[in-house]
């Protein structure tokens, strides 16, 4: 009991808090669980998802290009085969070209030496696999309802705040939380941020002729255009759509109606799939590319959206995040086994050093992308169109970029190969 005044003595949440229960949150609870770590999972949401609605009926709004690595990842952790049994779309291929020109590119897995390029997936059908798989976990104790706004140190740890006052201790507070991340805020870390210019406008669509395993992106004179494939049970007449435009075309767009915009997008992809039938509402996402300064602080480790948030051009974000807690979790088990503490913020710098140059190089590039192929200049479409055909050529520079949209990249953490 606390005398009148002082504060409540914090209660002992075991050897880390994980705030945030998304697919990066509840991915990294499943592996410090799996391996018998103490954890805590705190989730502002009032409650699980719905298991038995997940990936049944109309698919979700909102999905995830999931890469070949991180299917490794989602399979060793016994999440992946409840996925399938759900709804997962495997794509084979992908075909690359600028509206705005004659480029053109395209990515076999057969050429690539692997059964699939990767994976469109509902997030919903994620994190419900994740919940299912944390329900069977004895030493993560799951928190809903619970929104952090006070995070402080203490001695051998953090400690943090909840909405209702109280207070919960680990030696190590990982914020999952997100792009705009409150956690990241109160531990006063800075983010180098910019406008990207886009919004994203996302919505499912049906199409008249199937899309055969293929993800579909052209390059606008606004922005890309993605056609990501999806299959509902045998039927391949689906597609989620993520039109990267500027914000007053998102506007315009999802201020149309059902009709005029299905017409939108078959005239934008060329009347490639035949007629496009928007089947739910239209929704449009601000994009800003973050990137924190620093990952970790004594007791603290950045992940995910948290750390790092990128446009969705190459369908990367949920891919970097989940190699974020897959690298992480890696250290702080070997820490572990050494007995090292988990908040060591020299130990957790191991992870900043393994993560940091990978993200902002990829971070990089996808502006680099934004950048060119939202140029006007004459020149430079000729430079992008004259790029993409060079792209298609050269069999070494095209096996480079399928290591980078597979995920196949430097040093996998172990739960990844």
């Amino acid at each position: 009991m606390s005398v009148s005044g002082e504060k409540p003595l914090p209660a002992m949440a075991g050897e880390v808090i994980i705030v945030g229960g998304g697919m990066v949150g509840a991915t990294l609870a499943c592996l410090l669980g799996q391996a018998g770590m103490p954890v805590t999972l705190l989730d502002a949401r009032e409650g699980p998802l719905d298991a038995a609605a997940a990936g049944r009926g109309q698919p979700g709004l909102r999905v995830s290009a999931l890469t070949p690595v991180s299917q490794r990842l989602l399979d060793g952790l016994g999440a992946w085969s409840w996925m399938r049994a759900r709804r997962v779309t495997p794509y084979h291929h992908m075909q690359v070209w600028d509206a705005e020109g004659t480029g053109a590119v395209s990515f076999s897995a057969d050429r690539a030496g692997l059964p699939v390029l990767g994976h469109i997936v509902e997030n919903d059908v994620v994190v419900a696999a994740l919940e299912a798989r944390l329900a069977m976990l004895p030493t993560v104790r799951r928190r809903f309802g619970a929104r952090v706004t006070g995070l402080e140190d203490t001695d051998g740890g953090r400690e943090v705040v909840l909405a209702d006052g109280e207070r919960l201790a680990a030696p190590l507070v990982v914020a999952a939380d997100g792009a705009r991340s409150p956690l990241r805020e109160l531990a006063g870390i800075e983010v180098e941020a910019h406008d990207t210019g886009h919004a994203a406008v996302v919505t499912t669509v049906r199409i008249a002729h199937p899309h055969g395993g293929v993800a579909r992106q052209a390059f606008l004179a606004d922005g890309p255009l993605a056609f990501l494939p999806l299959t509902l049970g045998d039927d391949a007449g689906y597609c989620s759509i993520v039109w990267s435009t500027s914000p007053e075309q998102a506007r315009r767009l999802t201020g149309l109606s059902a009709e005029a915009l299905g017409q939108a997008l078959e005239t934008a992809i060329e009347g490639r799939l035949g007629a496009v039938t928007v089947i739910d509402r239209a929704q449009a996402v601000p994009l800003t590319q973050r990137h924190a300064r620093r990952y970790v602080l004594p007791g603290l480790a950045l992940v995910g959206d948290a750390a790092h948030s990128i446009h969705p051009l190459a369908g990367q974000g949920v891919n970097l995040g989940l190699m974020d807690v897959a690298v992480l979790a890696e250290e702080l088990l070997e820490g572990r086994r050494r007995g090292v503490a988990p908040g060591c913020e020299a130990w957790l710098a191991r992870y900043a050093r393994r993560r940091r140059g990978d993200n902002a190089a990829m971070l990089k590039l996808m502006d680099g992308f934004r950048l060119l192929f939202g140029a006007r200049h004459p020149a430079l479409s000729l430079a992008r169109n004259l790029g993409l055909a060079g792209v298609d050529r050269l069999a070494p520079l095209k096996r480079l970029l399928m290591q980078q949209a597979t995920g196949r990249r430097g040093r996998l953490p172990s739960s990844c190969r």
